[in-house]
């Protein structure tokens, strides 16, 4: 009965160092990890305001990603903002002063491509679909949708690896 027991617990400890090593690997395997800062000359913006300057930290956490914005707008103001979600689609809250929501739905929609839904009150904002380039360097982010004004959005931002 003892022997049962201690094979059992040595299974289940095989397992869960598996599940956990798997884990580890997909998230150092994520392109998005990384500290991104914007290359505001090979940018442009369409509709809404400018970027200045913008600051994007991106960390594994779980099985998903916590992400860390610091933008400063061509008029000076600034935006903080940050938020912790899965690739799963559920609204997760966002903290600090998001000029695109008070919440954000994250999906991944290949291994180089993720998209986040904003939204305010409950009613979708903007969308935002972000793609790594195959060499990891450069994060292209594109923004549609209206800000937490009414104003329309619309714009490309290039990121470059830090």
């Amino acid at each position: 009965m003892r022997t049962s027991t201690t094979r059992l617990a040595a299974g289940f400890l095989g397992v869960l160092i598996g599940v956990v090593q798997i884990v580890g690997f997909a998230q150092s395997n994520n392109p998005n990890v990384g500290t991104w800062r914007a290359n505001i000359a090979k940018s442009k913006f369409t509709a809404g305001p400018a970027l200045k300057s913008g600051t994007t930290k991106i960390e594994a956490a779980g099985a998903g990603v916590k992400y860390t914005v610091d933008n400063v707008s061509a008029d000076g103001s600034k935006n903080h903002w940050e938020f912790t979600a899965n690739y799963d689609g559920k609204d997760t809250p966002v903290t600090g002063n998001s000029p695109y929501g008070d919440v954000v739905a994250l999906t991944r929609v290949d291994a180089n491509t993720t998209r986040m839904v904003n939204k305010k009150d409950g009613k979708v904002t903007a969308t935002i679909t972000s793609v790594v380039s195959s060499d990891g360097k450069t994060r292209t982010v594109t923004i549609k949708g209206t800000n937490v004004m009414g104003q329309a959005v619309d714009g490309v931002t290039v990121y470059e690896r830090q």
